[in-house]
């Protein structure tokens, strides 16, 4: 049996010490969302904190039904379709930026910085800039054109710089000895290039379906006359707060897991393709 040095007893404090931490941390980071899971379920008279009075699935019905203080289903809708557009416009254009980038060109500093703009510019003052300036120009702001527009600016750096760290570890060998077997430059790109990037293209995606589903302070002024969900949500909570939003939370978590569990696959689907 070992014998517990003085120098294995301070490794297992160590160790425990750590270990501690992260379990902490890990409660602190997911606490609120297994309390929010928690408290969807809450029963017909109970509220938004504990104890619990009963087990119902009375809030997670009432997610169905039409919304007495906003318009709940079509903010989710709308968020949906405007993140999933977001989400495709950012893994086209962010790959597109990336592999532009693989070579200096005339006036690539200056396209660098005006696309990392989008990170330094606070999401509220871009908000209310754009809004004065489609007032001056006598165009509506709406969901669908405006806020598209103000969530792309946000979520493309995002895209951008997952892909240019895809590229750096690129080895552009492998397109040159395909170029020199004959292959066109579709070829190329098709056979060698996009297989060999496609988590990256699909990592930014994410991001920017992630980043626009819930983006709040940019799509205040921009969103028109019909409210995304962060923004009805957040009208929702200066009226009376229900556990109705806890179960739209909860849904919200489990439609996310369901789209990157959805993305993995067709990663999968795709990389054996390629092979």
């Amino acid at each position: 049996m070992a014998r517990w040095t003085p120098e294995r007893r301070k490794k297992a404090w160590i160790k425990g010490g750590f270990s501690v931490y992260y379990v902490i941390f890990i409660l602190f980071i997911y606490g609120p969302m297994i309390a929010m899971f928690v408290l969807s379920f809450q029963g017909r008279r109970g509220g938004t904190s504990f104890p619990m009075r009963g087990v119902s699935l009375h809030w997670w019905q009432k997610l169905i039904e039409p919304s007495t203080v906003g318009d709940l289903q079509g903010a989710l809708l709308r968020s949906l379709v405007l993140a999933l557009i977001v989400m495709v416009i950012t893994a086209l254009f962010s790959t597109m930026l990336a592999m532009a980038f693989r070579k200096r060109f005339t006036g690539s500093n200056v396209l660098f910085y005006t696309v990392m703009a989008g990170l330094m510019i606070p999401g509220i003052l871009l908000s209310l800039g754009l809004a004065s300036l489609l007032r001056q120009v006598g165009i509506p702001p709406a969901w669908y054109s405006s806020a598209l527009g103000v969530h792309v600016v946000w979520t493309l750096p995002f895209g951008f710089l997952v892909m240019m760290a895809v590229f750096n570890r690129f080895d552009g060998r492998l397109e040159e000895a395909a170029r020199d077997m004959g292959a066109d430059e579709w070829t190329v790109f098709k056979e060698v290039t996009l297989p060999l990037i496609t988590p990256g293209i699909v990592a930014a995606g994410l991001f920017g379906f992630t980043l626009s589903y819930d983006e709040f302070a940019r799509t205040t002024l921009l969103a028109g006359e019909f409210n995304t969900l962060p923004l009805d949500i957040n009208a929702s909570m200066t009226q009376r707060i229900r556990p109705t939003l806890f179960a739209l939370g909860t849904a919200s978590t489990l439609f996310s897991l369901l789209m990157i569990g959805l993305f993995l696959v067709i990663y999968t689907l795709l990389m054996r393709r390629f092979r």
